[in-house]
């Protein structure tokens, strides 16, 4: 890979310009055009050395179908990084934002309006992980039994939001049974936090395991699933059909909907993201899934009382204007944790 700190002031304002100038309008852009650019001042000569040179140095590429030259993910990650000055949001925009992250709603009401925020402002697809069940309160629990094995969970958390999920138990359970169940479960763990009610129930549990009747064995087994921690993630997509308004190729377009339909690479990748604090930015192939390699995804993860329990961001083409979009992302992340944290209360 290069060393950006090889390049001269006047490159650096070049592929500077040109990525600009390919972000504002999509088209390959010429020497003649940058030379001819308010911002630079060297000869078309100078210009066509220095993007040979940007060539050779794989930030900039050439389409074979044209004269002019694009940016490539390298170039992008040197835009980034250190030509660019990230733009704040206007007291309007933040306001707006704010008023569309009511802490009233329930925690996923507010997830996915976080997730349409992101689309709506980007103009891009806006993804908002549900918030990690280790950090969600149990409000209430009930277990119905369906036929065969199978039980209906009912869970009621954060005072507003309703989950129902079905179980299969190693035996068929009465209602009554399944009764005696949820109400010992609601006299003891309403208030708890769900990803330590199956791990104190277990401790209780093993404490008087001597004593343990048929009421503590219920409870535990149908528990055990209920609050199954190892639960799969899951996320929240708003504006896909914004990529198709993106001169992204018909082939590109479909596999990323493909990908964002079956979840898994992009959970994956989002997942990595609640290693790190703050905004970070995958261009093209950073990401590790060939499936996002003509795109860019700009991520920060969200926060409940201070802990990481989620990641929202945006997909969309590397000829993003990330100068407007980094800050958005960011926001909109700060604002859904204060929507949280005052929803907890």
């Amino acid at each position: 890979m290069s060393n950006p700190g090889s390049l001269n002031e006047k490159s650096r304002l070049l592929l500077k310009t040109l990525v600009e100038q390919y972000i504002a309008d999509g088209q390959p852009v010429a020497s003649k055009t940058l030379a001819d650019s308010a911002s630079v001042s060297v000869s078309p000569a100078t210009v066509r050395n220095i993007m040979s040179d940007l060539e050779e140095l794989g930030y900039v590429s050439s389409p074979h179908t044209s004269a002019g030259r694009v940016p490539t993910a390298l170039g992008y990650r040197l835009f980034v990084d250190t030509l660019i000055k990230v733009d704040q949001i206007d007291t309007s925009g933040l306001a707006s934002l704010n008023r569309s992250l009511d802490p009233d709603m329930s925690s996923k009401e507010l997830v996915e309006s976080a997730s349409g925020i992101l689309s709506e402002f980007t103009r891009m697809a806006g993804l908002v992980t549900i918030p990690k069940r280790d950090q969600v309160t149990l409000r209430h629990v009930d277990f119905l039994s369906l036929e065969g094995n199978r039980v209906l969970v009912i869970l009621v958390l954060d005072d507003h939001e309703v989950q129902n999920r079905v179980i299969y138990t190693k035996q068929t359970y009465t209602e009554i049974q399944l009764k005696e169940a949820s109400n010992f479960i609601n006299q003891h763990f309403v208030g708890e936090v769900l990803g330590n009610v199956h791990e104190r129930l277990v401790s209780l549990m093993r404490s008087d395991r001597e004593n343990m009747n048929t009421l503590m064995q219920t409870t535990l087994e149908v528990a055990d699933q209920a609050f199954d921690r190892e639960e799969i993630s899951d996320f929240v997509v708003k504006g896909q059909e914004n990529l198709l308004a993106t001169n992204q190729a018909l082939d590109d377009i479909r596999q990323l909907f493909q990908a964002i339909s079956m979840k898994g690479d992009i959970l994956h990748l989002l997942d990595r993201c609640m290693d790190s604090e703050g905004v970070q930015l995958f261009i093209g192939n950073e990401s590790g899934y060939s499936v996002l390699d003509e795109c860019s995804v700009v991520t920060s993860p969200y926060t409940v009382d201070g802990k990481l329990v989620g990641v929202l961001g945006v997909i969309g083409p590397t000829r993003m204007a990330y100068e407007r979009v980094i800050p958005i992302v960011d926001a909109t992340a700060r604002l859904l944790s204060a929507a949280l944290d005052t929803n907890r209360r």
